[in-house]
């Protein structure tokens, strides 16, 4: 899914598409990942980035400048055999994408799937 329903995450695509085209297809991936496994999910512009939604917020895509979070809310609990998942807060956890090859290596839909 590339083109969005909501107006200010077009917005931002459309400029990613032209500020810096290595981001805009890691958040192209990253929503399509997302939409495949939750089709009902809603997004919206929130603190910077794309924020997802189905009964409640469970996370969403920041570009920074040196890097895609996919940040979840409650990641804390999820299953990371691996370490991938970055932070130290009492419930957010991320994954940093910094080229489309971290898409493939970094697996993001198996921490979204066990959002299910």
């Amino acid at each position: 899914m590339s083109i969005s329903e909501n107006e200010g995450v077009q917005e931002l695509l459309d400029d990613l598409k032209i500020d810096d085209l290595e981001k805009y297809k890691i958040i192209i991936a990253l929503r399509a990942i997302t939409f495949e496994i939750f089709p009902q999910v809603t997004e919206r512009i929130m603190y910077g980035g794309i924020m997802f939604t189905l009964d409640d917020d469970f996370g969403g895509l920041f570009p920074s400048k040196k890097h895609v979070s996919f940040e979840f809310s409650q990641g804390f609990g999820l299953d990371d055999p691996e370490g991938l998942l970055e932070g130290k807060g009492k419930l957010r956890r991320h994954l940093k994408f910094k080229t489309m090859a971290d898409v493939t290596a970094k697996t993001p839909s198996y921490f979204v799937e066990q959002l299910k």
